[in-house]
């Protein structure tokens, strides 16, 4: 009996110390707040994100050399890397936020973002008046290194904002959510064209559109909404001059006026993107780039058509679809109603924002300034994105309370 008992405290003792070195390495027993966070996280959702962040530093120091020379005066000449060293630095960042937003429990993300939205809402405000003037616009407060662009911020806090109102009509079907969310969305559209930024209200109006539909909205409400969408769009036409010269550039691409600096951007980030092929002409073998108005920016996917190819363009796009369709499919499980919308509404606007800029790349669309995610050029937005994408990263960690779907593909050992 003795020597069972000593047997049995010797495998204990091992058992023990074997637990330790477990949650030591950072196996599934550490029960640690960043071993738990590391295994509840959606790792894959994680590596497609730093790898758009790394295809982004590559695309960045291709167009570097080109807006270092169209922005270098005669008293100051810029390095061909500058706008890549300063990218690396957003870079270093912007990865401490998304993954500290990423570990926020859901309630005090749900929070933060309220009350960002309720502040970036006053400062989008104050833009017009106090805005700095960049390029005939005013969308950047604040001066010198502090400058930010509030309607950055704002789209992942407008996102979750709208998605916990929605969110309320599950616990009192009389609350006018709808109209709620419509006055806020119309509010922030109106603020976002006397910037003007014609581009950004399509955003917000589209995830807005999408959440109505992802909330089960009836159909006559939908109805209504979208045949108010032609009458909109001739409105802008008529009486918003940024609307209608750009609409005008596109439609009319041999027509003088107002829009035709719009459309030699489209066209010249259309010949640049075809410049290089299916392959690329090679890493800073480019020379299109050098006629693009923002290179390392709105037009940085002309950029790695150029220098890395269509197929390297194909890649991207497939990378950015599969970020959507992993978030959905993640979603297949969720039964909190305010996860679901507000994880859902992240990903329309990630994908979105994507799609109109590769589209303004490609001559699809006409000229909106808009990034693609975490790959153009730019502080606001990519901290911006960052957060965002923790937000989703959040929104999204896995609970394995909640009942399994037959459509998810499961590893073995989860």
């Amino acid at each position: 009996m003795t020597d069972a008992r000593a047997t049995d405290a010797v495998e204990a003792k091992r058992s023990a110390r074997l637990i330790a070195q477990m949650k030591k390495r950072g196996g599934r027993g550490d029960r640690s707040p960043l071993g738990t966070w590391f295994w509840d996280i959606d790792r894959m959702l994680l590596l497609l994100t730093l790898c758009l962040i790394a295809i982004g530093l590559i695309a960045v120091a291709a167009a570097s050399p080109a807006t270092a020379v169209r922005y270098s005066g005669e008293h100051h000449k810029l390095t061909p890397l500058y706008y890549f060293w300063r990218q690396v630095m957003w870079v270093g960042v912007s990865l401490p936020v998304l993954f500290g937003v990423s570990m926020l429990p859901v309630p005090v993300a749900r929070r933060l973002a309220l009350t960002g939205a309720g502040v970036l809402v006053v400062l989008l405000a104050l833009t017009p008046l106090i805005g700095v003037n960049v390029n005939g616009a005013k969308r950047w407060i604040g001066y010198g290194f502090a400058q930010f662009q509030p309607s950055e911020f704002l789209k992942p806090m407008f996102i979750v904002t709208v998605a916990w109102l929605l969110s309320l009509k599950g616990k009192d079907e009389s609350l006018p959510t709808v109209l709620i969310t419509g006055a806020l969305t119309g509010g922030i559209a109106v603020l976002l064209m006397l910037q003007p930024d014609f581009g950004q209200t399509v955003i917000f109006c589209t995830v807005w559109m999408a959440l109505l539909m992802i909330a089960g909205t009836p159909m006559r409400v939908l109805g209504a909404i979208v045949g108010m969408v032609p009458v909109g769009l001739v409105a802008a036409y008529l009486f918003y001059g940024t609307a209608r010269a750009r609409i005008d550039a596109f439609l009319f691409p041999d027509v003088e006026g107002e829009g035709a600096a719009d459309h030699f951007q489209v066209d010249a980030a259309h010949r640049t993107l075809t410049a290089g092929g299916w392959t690329g002409t090679g890493p800073g073998g480019g020379s299109a780039k050098f006629g693009l108005p923002e290179a390392h920016t709105d037009y940085i996917f002309s950029v790695i058509g150029e220098e890395f190819g269509l197929i390297a363009c194909m890649i991207i796009a497939l990378v950015f679809l599969a970020i959507v369709v992993r978030v959905f499919v993640k979603l297949l499980d969720e039964q909190d109603e305010f996860k679901l919308l507000a994880a859902s509404g992240l990903a329309v606007q990630f994908g979105a924002q994507a799609l109109v800029s590769m589209a303004v790349n490609t001559g699809l669309a006409p000229s909106k300034g808009m990034t693609l995610p975490f790959i153009s050029y730019g502080g606001s937005s990519m901290i911006a994105l960052s957060i965002g994408m923790g937000l989703l990263l959040a929104f999204t960690r896995r609970n394995p309370f909640l009942t399994r779907s037959p459509y998810v593909v499961r590893w073995s050992g989860e």
